[in-house]
Parts: C-alpha cells; structure tokens; sequence
C-alpha cells in the first residue's frame, strides 16, 4: 500500500470518528436539553401550587422553604388553647403536613422520570449520590409527618399546647415557630442541657 493511500485511509477513518463524536455530542445536548426541560415544568408546576396552596389555607410555605401563616392575634383574658386557637393551628399543622406529602409525592415521580442509565461513569455517579441525597431529605420529612400526625391526634384530644413534662403552658409564639412542641421553654432547656452532658 503506497503512502498516499494509506494517508487516505486515515483521513477515511478521522472523518468517521469525527462524524461519530458529533452525533454523540448532539444528542447529549438533547437528553440535557430535556432534562432541563422536564425541570422547568416541574418548578412551574411547584409554584403554582404553592400559589394555590397559600390561597386556600392560612398556612403555607414561602420562598425560603419555611412555614408561613397568618401570626395569631391574641385577645385579652381569651383562654389558653380555646377552640380558635386549636383551628388556628390545626390549619398550620395540615398546612405542614400536606406541603411535605406533595414534596414525597413530587420526588418519586422525579426520580422515576429522571432514572436514567447513562454511559459516562461520572454521571451515572452523580445522579446517584444525588438520589441518595434526596431521599435521606425524605426520609427525615417521612419522621415529620408522623410527627405532625401525632400532634394532631393531640389537638383532637384537646391535649395541645401544655407541655408533657411540667404540665404548663407552652405558649402560642412557641408553637407558631415550633408547631410540633411539646415541652416548654425551660423543660427544654434542661433537656438540651442534659443532653450535652450526655455526649
């Protein structure tokens, strides 16, 4: 085989190679456009129902990812934990609640549409830890609402809002900002105090 046609031969063979690394490069553009896509709706969508979300309840979660409701407006001599005081966090509470089984609901349905094989390693590596860390996130909130179950099962009891080891008053401010609490200011303070002596 002369010089010339093997010179040929390998310009053949470049061109190929060339012609296959395009067409690899073009539809992982596609697969990362889809994908960017599918993200797109999937926020607009989550927007859309927190926007919902926040007009039929008075609890909702904002922006930042923390429950947001109308701060409750106590009234002089009005009795602790009355029944507007129990609708008013009961209302936070299935806020809570609801807000957190759209998001269990909304990760399943991601990770089943976004579960893909893909060649490269990396990335296969990537959306792993990714899925790993999405559902440990999960899996707490899973912990969350049981918790907020439970708590509303106390708020039926008429049981809500007194603290489990002294017996009084939790406080409304407290509960807004910790829904689930049941102990007061100081039976926790002596509980974290304790705790560090543990550790």
């Amino acid at each position: 085989m002369s010089a010339k046609k093997k010179a040929a031969a390998k310009k053949k063979v470049s061109k190929a190679t060339a012609k296959k690394k395009v067409a690899v490069k073009k539809k992982t553009a596609t697969k990362k456009r889809a994908v960017a896509k599918k993200r797109t709706v999937a926020k607009t969508k989550k927007r859309t129902s927190k926007k919902r979300a926040a007009k039929q309840s008075p609890a909702h979660t904002g922006a930042n990812g923390t429950l947001e409701f109308e701060p409750y407006k106590e009234k002089r001599g009005e009795e602790y934990m009355n029944e507007r005081q129990e609708a008013h966090f009961r209302s936070i509470l299935s806020a809570w609640r609801q807000e957190l089984m759209e998001e269990v609901d909304r990760t399943m349905h991601h990770m089943r549409d976004d579960a893909s094989n893909f060649p490269d390693p990396n990335d296969r590596a990537t959306q792993e830890s990714e899925f790993s860390l999405e559902l440990r996130t999960r899996d707490r909130e899973r912990k969350l609402i049981k918790k907020i179950s439970q708590t509303i099962d106390r708020l039926d009891d008429h049981d809500y809002g007194w603290c489990d080891s002294c017996g009084v008053e939790v406080g409304i401010r407290r509960l807004e900002a910790r829904p689930t609490a049941t102990l007061c200011i100081d039976c926790k303070t002596i509980q974290e105090q304790k705790e560090k002596q543990m550790a």
